[in-house]
């Protein structure tokens, strides 16, 4: 895998590495019920937050790099709205994954980010594979991944608990091949 680095930066966009004062930004967003409704852990505390950052800026020392965890920024604002990244494994493919304020959703800001996110696990990190898993429930995030042309591949149903309730999940995935493609003829 290749040695990248971020920033990521798009016309609206830009995704970066977390830096150490981001913890309020993902405290205000993460805290808040709503934008984690469905992710598998409840909302975020202050020292919880800080101790992620602390996490991700770990992991973004190590070498080689598996853990892209980015944040989201309004360009003209600077102002951190949510967290995108991947995690890529040795057979080359990677889970990636979005969180986007819930106050922020229905402006195509996370199409704009997963595109980026995309674009950078197979061009800079020269991935073969992207797949996401999706609460079926959360039907913003599975049309992201549908207006992206990522492929649904499985439906497991009742593998895994949310706030004490067992739910499915779905997996979408795409290929290096396909993505180039689609992006060449679009």
């Amino acid at each position: 895998m290749a040695e990248a680095r971020p920033p990521l930066v798009t016309e609206r966009l830009i995704l970066r590495d977390f830096e150490p004062d981001d913890w309020r930004a993902l405290y205000a967003a993460e805290s808040d019920p709503e934008t984690v409704r469905h992710l598998p852990r409840e909302p975020l505390t202050e020292p919880q937050s800080r101790d992620y950052i602390a996490y991700c800026l770990e992991r973004a020392r190590l070498k080689p790099r598996r853990l892209f965890e980015l944040a989201v920024v309004l360009r003209d604002e600077g102002l951190v709205i949510g967290r995108c990244g991947l995690l890529a494994s040795e057979a080359e493919d990677a889970s990636f994954w979005y969180v986007l304020d819930a106050g922020r959703r229905g402006a195509g800001l996370m199409s704009e980010a997963v595109t980026a996110l995309i674009d950078f696990g197979f061009g800079d990190l020269g991935l073969r594979r992207l797949w996401a898993d999706i609460d079926p429930r959360n039907h913003a995030s599975v049309r992201v991944a549908e207006r992206l042309g990522l492929r649904r591949e499985a439906h497991f149903q009742e593998n895994v608990l949310i706030k004490g309730e067992w739910c499915g999940t779905l997996i979408y995935a795409i290929l290096n091949r396909e993505w180039t493609a689609a992006r060449s003829s679009g």
